[in-house]
């Protein structure tokens, strides 16, 4: 649960959280009946008792001078059962109605009002009084013909409904204004989006109407209505154009905003580094606080998860006793360099408030109808050759013949520019300069669908000496090392790994560069603990390389590695992690499932020298329990143990690494890790005979760092269900996947499976913790894993978003 109020994380520590944690202080202890405990005779016994206040004349709106936090918080147990044994005594409130406010002016996170204040402080959603910013002119509607004549040219007696139902048409929107009795002239909506436009005759019943409609429910829905506000450059483009007219097909489709606040309109610093306002102390607080909200989750929904006749896991009932936490989180670590650190950067090609063709940062989300796009003015996270160069594709755009691509229509040529940046070996980036990038690798995004291939040939010359001129005159000189164009037709401009890539000659500088080189073998490179990694045009790395490093160091540690381990390093990418560990294993398996970020883990390993490291190209979910069975299995006739699920063979506990008890980073891994081990390593054949390979590693670990979504359940069904392996280290940008995936790994087994799939019906509308418990109870008959410990690492500094550590174990 994120923070409630905008109050500092350690002030907001301070307030009890859960009504009945075992944090909260305790009920008050109610009067004493004297009928039942002490026989007062001078009193009658019909009569009650009077409390005593120790003011005897204090009324009912006295009550909250018992306690600071008298009703400020929901009664848990009476919400439950619909009744509470304290009866008026109780210190809660038993009603939205009977809350008060806190001291500090919050509200209980779990009431309406505490949710509201939520939404409003993380940021979850985009309040509809913050305005709703759209560049792209909306004159045409869900596809029912209902185009009407006259709406672009009569702004000024329209308005925007926001939040209707996604899927209504127009004429879903007219039969709602008609059934409200609402008087207008033309309505529509637009396709795929919550918002609809009506037309008034006249001011008077514009306001009205306003009037009338703002606040209405459609099903569980507010109704909200907003201004359609021309902006200055189409006003002026207006005032020669008869009211009766209406806008020429010549527009760029870029002349409308729709917005209920003029003044309240974000920056790109504001939507892209939202926390830059505090101090760089004050931001890792709230991202601390708000980590520890996200893994109380844990303990919470594994309780629920938990099968009937099996006791409740150790760790879940020691979570009470560090404030509801599954382990303890020991810190957060910081970014060694906190401006100008990202070495990736994906600019948005839109059109700005004022109609201008723009290389920047979209101001929010489309699907609440924001197209407007602003130049990366005073964003901190990005670096100054980047700026440079989104200006000078920015410049190019001014003057092309290509259109930008239209998210309405979903047509046009430029669509996104994505700048890669490579560092120099042992160079600390000042986040003044852009002193210390070797290499930049530029990718522009476009769809060559429906257009002329001489016309996109000529231009892509245009555009490869826009860059090159552009580098060459700006002082000092801007690295350029590899100009790439991606071509996509998909709606998002997320495009597949497969997508076709093209390099374009880049000859200043270089007369005897090939201008035929293939986009396949582009690559720029970075540093990782001293390590030269190739970085190709698609391929997985983090953004922030110096704060990777402390990242990798710290999983390293905790994996408790050693020279007779067997390390897995699942969702690998280009093999940065397995790489910089290798010295410290026996062997290192990566998984990975882009074909190019796979190909540079192999070039990787032979540019350092690194023998020990096999890369698997495939999605992980369809060949890690093959690779488990490979070399984790050994021969039936060598060991003679029960077999779970079919494929695994138990094996004593002590065989495992370990437990680093008495001390956090404490490994029994000897000071030669830095021996030449290329000889250990196991050779991939098969024995003669059709047996697994024999066992050849005392210590089996896992290091998994996937997507924002998590691990995939057929992943972790068999990292559960292979008990060789027993300690995993769970690397996520998204703390709530990896809360998600560790209620399947740490729920405790059945002890019988149950057959049938039992209240499937609503799993689409499941949380992620939901549908992991649900996922839980069909797992396999395994032993669980236990969460150890976790650390933050902070990679994105100026935003809300980090990288969460969390040692698994069993």
């Amino acid at each position: 649960m994120a923070a409630t109020s905008e109050l500092s994380p350690s002030k907001i520590l301070e307030t009890p959280i859960n009504a009945h944690d075992s944090t909260s202080e305790p009920h008050p202890t109610p009067p004493k009946s004297p009928q039942i405990n002490e026989p007062i005779n001078d009193v009658v016994t019909t009569e009650k008792r009077k409390r005593d206040d120790g003011d005897g004349n204090a009324d009912e709106d006295d009550k909250p001078s018992l306690h600071p936090l008298w009703k400020t918080s929901l009664c848990s147990y009476f919400r439950k059962h619909s009744t509470c044994s304290h009866g008026d005594t109780c210190r809660y409130a038993h009603s939205e109605e009977e809350l008060r406010q806190r001291p500090d002016n919050t509200w209980d996170p779990t009431s309406e009002r505490g949710k509201k204040m939520l939404k409003s402080v993380t940021g979850e959603k985009i309040a509809v009084k913050d305005g709703v910013m759209m560049t792209e002119l909306v004159d045409e509607v869900d596809g029912d013909g209902g185009g009407e004549e006259g709406f672009a040219s009569n702004q000024a007696l329209s308005k925007c409904l926001v939040h209707l139902p996604m899927k209504w048409t127009s004429e879903n929107l007219r039969t709602f204004l008609n059934e409200q009795g609402i008087p207008f002239k033309h309505a529509k909506t637009r396709k795929g989006m919550s918002i609809g436009f009506v037309t008034f005759e006249d001011e008077e019943q514009m306001k009205s109407s306003a009037k009338d409609l703002q606040g209405k429910q459609i099903g569980n829905k507010t109704l909200e209505v907003a201004d359609v506000n021309p902006r200055s450059f189409e006003k002026k483009s207006n005032s020669n154009v008869p009211s009766s007219g209406t806008l020429g097909d010549e527009t760029n489709d870029d002349n409308l905003v729709i917005d209920g606040s003029e003044s309240k309109k974000k920056s790109s610093r504001e939507v892209v580094t939202p926390l830059a306002h505090l101090s760089y102390a004050d931001q890792l607080e709230q991202k601390k606080y708000s980590l520890m909200q996200i893994l109380k989750k844990l303990p919470r929904n594994a309780r629920k998860a938990c099968p009937n006749g099996v006791s409740v896991p150790e760790w879940i009932l020691k979570s009470r006793e560090i404030g509801g936490l599954p382990c303890n989180l020991e810190g957060i670590i910081e970014s060694p360099i906190v401006n100008g650190y990202r070495n990736k950067c994906e600019f948005s090609i839109g059109n700005s408030l004022e109609g201008k063709v723009t290389v920047g940062f979209s101001l929010g989300n489309f699907r609440e109808g924001v197209t407007a796009v602003e130049e990366p003015v005073d964003c901190p996270n990005i670096s100054t050759i980047a700026c440079k160069y989104a200006a000078i594709f920015q410049e190019f755009l001014q003057h092309t013949e290509l259109p930008v691509w239209n998210r309405f229509k979903n047509c046009g040529f430029w669509r996104q520019l994505t700048v890669r940046e490579g560092r120099s070996n042992g160079n600390v980036v000042d986040a003044e300069t852009f002193d210390g990038i070797a290499e930049v690798m530029l990718i522009v995004q476009v769809s060559t669908a429906s257009f002329d291939n001489a016309q996109v040939d000529a231009e892509f010359k245009r555009l490869a000496q826009a860059f090159v001129t552009g580098a060459t005159s700006h002082c000092p000189t801007l690295p350029l090392t590899a100009l790439i164009v991606q071509d996509h037709q998909g709606i998002s401009n997320v495009a597949p790994s497969d997508a076709p890539l093209h390099s374009l000659p880049i000859t200043a500088g270089d007369p005897e560069r090939d201008v035929n080189i293939s986009a396949a073998d582009v690559r720029i490179h970075d540093y990782i603990s001293n390590l030269r990694f190739s970085i190709s045009p698609t391929s997985f790395f983090q953004v922030n390389t110096l704060a990777a490093e402390k990242l990798y160091s710290l999983a390293g540690d905790w994996a408790c590695l050693g020279p007779d381990t067997l390390l897995f390093d699942i969702c690998c990418g280009t093999g940065a992690i397995g790489l910089t560990l290798a010295h410290r294993v026996g062997m290192v398996i990566g998984i990975e499932m882009n074909a190019a970020a796979v190909s540079d883990a192999h070039k990787n390993a032979e540019n350092n020298g690194i023998k020990n490291c096999r890369f698997v190209c495939s999605k992980a979910e369809q060949v890690i329990g093959s690779l488990l069975k490979e070399y984790l299995d050994v021969p039936k006739e060598q060991v003679d143990v029960p077999s779970i699920c079919g494929s695994v063979s138990d094996i004593p506990e002590d065989s495992a690494c370990p437990d680093p008890g008495n001390g956090e980073n404490a490994s029994p891994c000897s000071e030669n890790n830095n021996l030449e081990i290329e000889n250990e390593v196991p050779k991939e054949s098969t024995p003669e005979n059709g047996n697994t390979p024999v066992q050849q590693f005392k210590n089996v670990v896992a290091i998994v760092d996937p997507p924002r979504a998590g691990l995939h359940p057929t992943v972790i069904k068999a990292l559960r269900t292979h008990t060789r392996l027993r300690r995993l280290v769970y690397i996520s940008c998204n703390p709530e996947s990896l809360v998600a995936n560790a209620i399947e790994l740490c729920t405790p087994s059945p002890t019988e499976m149950e057959r049938g799939n039992k209240d499937n019906r609503g799993w689409r509308r499941m949380s992620s913790a939901g549908l992991a418990r649900h996922r839980a109870k069909s797992m396999p008959i395994s032993e669980a894993f236990k969460p150890v410990k976790a650390m933050a690492v902070d990679l994105f500094p100026h935003t809300p978003h980090c990288e969460l550590v969390m040692l698994l174990e069993r």
